[in-house]
Formats: C-alpha cells, sequence, structure tokens
C-alpha cells in the first residue's frame, strides 16, 4: 500500500471474516495499521465487541471505529467485514464487502456457513485475493470474482454445478475404466 500515491485510489485496510464467537477463520490485512498478529487479534476483538450486538443480518451496517471505518454484515454463525480508513467512501467498501460476501456465496452454493467454509478454506482465499490486492480494490462483481476462482474464462459458460457434475462424471469414467483393465 505505500507504493499508492494517488489519493483517488480507494483503498481498503483488512479483510475479515469471523465467527459467532469472534474467533478468526480468515482474515486479510493490508498496509501497516495492525503489524503484528497480537495487534490484528486485538483489533479483530475489538470489532466483535463493538458490532456484534447490532442487527446487520439482511443488510450491510456501517460504522466508524479507532479511526476507520467498518463495513460489516452477519451471515448464520459469519460475520463479514472491511475496513477502509475514515476518508474512505462508505459506499465503495460496502461494494467490496457485497462482492466478497456474494462470491463465497455463489461457489458454496449458499451454504455459507462455518463448517462449510471452513471444509473450503482455499476458495475463501482466493476470493479475497482476487477482490482486493494489496489494499487496492481489483474486483467488486460477485460472478466475475467466483469465475476467478473456479478458473474459468470469460467465455467458459459452464455453471460450478455442471463443473463439479462433470468431473464427478470424469471421475466414475476413469473408475470403470481402471477396472475394466484389472
Amino acid at each position: 500500500m505505500a507504493d499508492i500515491v494517488d489519493p483517488t485510489v480507494p483503498l481498503v485496510k483488512n479483510v475479515l471474516l469471523l465467527d459467532s464467537e469472534g474467533k478468526r477463520i480468515a482474515v486479510k490485512y493490508y498496509g501497516n495499521d495492525w503489524p503484528t498478529v497480537n495487534a490484528q487479534a486485538t483489533y479483530e476483538k475489538s470489532v466483535f465487541a463493538k458490532t456484534n450486538r447490532t442487527i446487520a443480518r439482511s443488510e450491510a451496517e456501517i460504522t466508524m471505529f479507532d479511526e476507520v471505518v467498518v463495513v460489516y454484515k452477519f451471515i448464520g454463525d459469519l460475520m463479514f467485514f472491511v475496513t477502509g480508513s475514515q476518508d474512505e467512501n462508505e459506499l465503495i467498501l460496502y461494494q467490496v464487502l457485497q462482492g466478497f460476501y456474494e462470491a463465497v456465496s455463489l461457489l458454496l452454493r449458499n451454504a455459507v456457513e462455518k463448517k462449510t467454509v471452513l471444509e473450503n478454506l482455499d476458495l475463501v482465499l482466493l476470493v479475497m485475493d482476487e477482490t482486493v490486492d494489496g489494499g487496492v480494490i481489483l474486483e467488486t462483481d460477485p460472478a466475475t470474482i467466483a469465475g476467478r476462482v473456479a478458473m474459468r474464462g470469460p467465455d467458459d459458460q459452464m455453471s460450478i454445478s455442471e463443473q463439479t457434475l462433470s468431473k464427478a462424471f470424469a471421475s466414475a469414467k476413469e473408475q470403470i475404466a481402471r477396472s475394466l483393465l484389472k
């Protein structure tokens, strides 16, 4: 983030995914605001304590906290957070949060819960990487983010469920071929 000099470029300070107890599931920090793991853990506990009693279930909420803007949304037993500087546009941070959540939801087939997220943690981390890189917002469109994570090209119209089905058929075909060769 130190290489960015243009003040018009929107920046994200962190993207957090915490469970309903405020424990870390997946996080990415950009910059030096929280340089150590202890500082990050303290920040996460503080943000959780500040926001866990609000009703951010259906729509995202925005709050100022420790001179940063925090946009957050709770889904089931998960809490999604995106943080920016106090001068950052809340609507842009909201778009990042929505893109992150909806891409995760697409990839997990709407089963956005702690157990499923932990089983597919690699996909969640890739969604974070495809959404924000070094604090710079790369993409906010959930379909584009999910497509990149699923490694589909722009012309590949195969849905994620079709990809899974085709993988299952390929695996079954391979197992049948092996059993016939024995």
